[in-house]
């Protein structure tokens, strides 16, 4: 008798591990999925244009699926947490590959454009609830290992999306972009569904039975709001002039729905956005980092690219390698992390990232003019593993300050300040290298003319250098944002994370 216990609890212990490594596949699968459809789009709009048409609204297409993806994720973090993370995800994927199947089917350009919002719609859902479930399966000092493959994922697939939706455009149809999702969603589904088994949810004292509350009104007017800011800031300066009508319009209508936001979140009792996200110090201060995160990350991915093939002269597929190092870098360093925040804490170890970081975004405009391709490309790479060292221990420090009932509001706070800061930094560097432009050209040029003159092959050594005095202030500002955040977690966030115990 005493001979079968240990091999039972052996074949115990390898029956749960084998289902949360069928969990983890399906999460890395999830992920593969958000983190295609942000890049595998881009390469094809030429084809998908030219079928179409839309080309004056084409860029909605992904304005569209970013906007449906930030404005859901708190909402589905709350509903993970009241829920559980199961049906979220499970809803959230099933909705996306139903996006995926209609944008294949789409028969001009707003319908692909409203499908892709139905995208982003469950996209939210994959992103918030993906890195929720990867806390809540591994305890504080193995969550290095699985957020660091989430990141490679990530990574892999944000380098090879563009790639791959090059090629099945040119060599099969721009709609296999899209059905490409439903088998490796399925997959997804399939796992998550069979394997992901939640423990059940403890009923509140005195409520036997008690149906969860839902604060419907919340999540409503954060969507609106959301939208209505989000759109005001992705367009400005873009499809209008910042102070036109559509612009003012926009914001004014964002500003009315947050004071609305305020009071329906005050007054509900279980809400979307609850006070507590912004009351709790290390909460707070990670939000604001990770906000700054979004903001400085906008330099090299937006506006590197065009500085490598504009003033260095380089093939597209060269620009994108540049730009592409940095995601080989920040997995590795981010998977390194836990040596180091073991030792000296969150806190301190995203700050030395950040820190290394805004040196390296401030050194970029010393480069020499024009200068070699390696030059900035190491700068890429050191780049990424400073962020890796400044995000990871901020989102495990977070997830590992809250409990279950908490943690995907919490994780869902964190992704959509970034997102968030993404939105903003595009519209202020934007206007940045726009005005730099215009300056260095005598009152006319911008991004748009710049891009239509490389597609032409034809660039004046005047612009070039322009461009690349635009591109020097844009990370320059990128290197205040960095700057900000180490404030932020200097000023703000405790020295050590009030971390609860597993």
């Amino acid at each position: 008798m005493g001979s079968t216990r240990p091999a039972a609890r052996d074949s115990e212990r390898h029956t749960v591990t084998h289902r949360r490594g069928a969990v983890v596949a399906a999460l890395m699968l999830a992920m593969a999925l958000a983190a295609l459809d942000s890049t595998i789009v881009s390469t094809a709009v030429p084809q998908i244009v030219g079928d179409l048409g839309g080309f004056s609204v084409f860029s909605w297409l992904f304005s569209g699926y970013l906007l449906a993806v930030t404005v859901t994720l708190p909402v589905y973090g709350k509903l993970s947490d009241t829920f559980g993370r199961k049906p979220v995800l499970v809803a959230g994927a099933a909705l996306f590959l139903l996006g995926s199947l209609l944008c294949a089917l789409a028969w001009n350009m707003a319908a692909l454009i409203a499908f892709r919002v139905v995208q982003g719609l469950g996209g939210g859902a994959l992103q918030g609830t993906v890195q929720t479930l990867a806390a809540d399966l591994y305890p504080l000092e193995e969550r290095p290992k699985i957020q660091a493959r989430l990141s490679t994922v990530w990574a892999v697939s944000a380098v090879a999306g563009p790639g791959l939706g090059g090629v099945l455009a040119a060599y099969a149809d721009w709609r296999w972009i899209f059905l490409v999702n439903l088998p490796i969603g399925a997959v997804a589904l399939w796992l998550i569904v069979r394997h992901l088994h939640e423990p059940q949810r403890e009923t509140p004292p005195g409520a036997p039975g008690a149906r969860p509350r839902v604060d419907w009104a919340g999540a409503l007017a954060v969507f609106a709001c959301g939208g209505a800011l989000l759109t005001a800031l992705v367009q400005g300066g873009v499809a209008w002039p910042w102070l036109s009508p559509p612009s003012l319009a926009l914001f004014g209508t964002g500003l009315v729905l947050l004071a609305a936001v305020v009071v329906i979140e005050r007054r509900a009792a279980e809400p979307i956005i609850p006070g507590w996200v912004w009351r709790r110090r290390t909460i707070a201060a990670v939000n604001l980092a990770l906000g700054a995160l979004g903001l400085l990350m906008v330099a090299p991915t937006v506006f590197l690219p065009t500085y490598a093939q504009s003033v260095l002269g380089l093939a597209p597929v060269a620009a994108g390698f540049v730009l592409s190092v940095w995601t080989l870098s920040w997995p590795a360093s981010a998977a390194l992390s836990q040596h180091v925040y073991r030792r000296i804490g969150f806190r301190n170890t995203a700050m030395l990232g950040i820190g290394a970081a805004a040196l390296i975004l401030a050194a970029f405009p010393l480069l020499p003019y024009p200068g070699r391709a390696w030059q900035p490309t190491l700068l890429m790479l050191v780049l990424g593993a400073a962020l890796g060292l400044f995000q990871l221990p901020l989102i495990v420090g977070v997830q590992s300050t809250v409990g279950w009932s908490e943690r995907g509001t919490a994780t869902a706070s964190v992704l959509f300040c970034r997102q968030t800061g993404q939105t903003v930094g595009a519209a202020v560097f934007g206007a940045i290298a726009n005005g730099v432009l215009a300056a260095r050209l005598g009152g006319s040029g911008d991004l748009d003319s710049v891009t239509r003159a490389l597609e032409a092959g034809t660039v004046p050594e005047a612009t070039r250098r322009a461009i690349a005095d635009a591109v020097h202030a844009v990370y320059l500002g990128a290197a205040g944002a960095a700057a900000l955040a180490f404030a932020v977690l200097l000023l703000l966030a405790p020295r050590k994370f009030p971390v609860l115990k597993d």
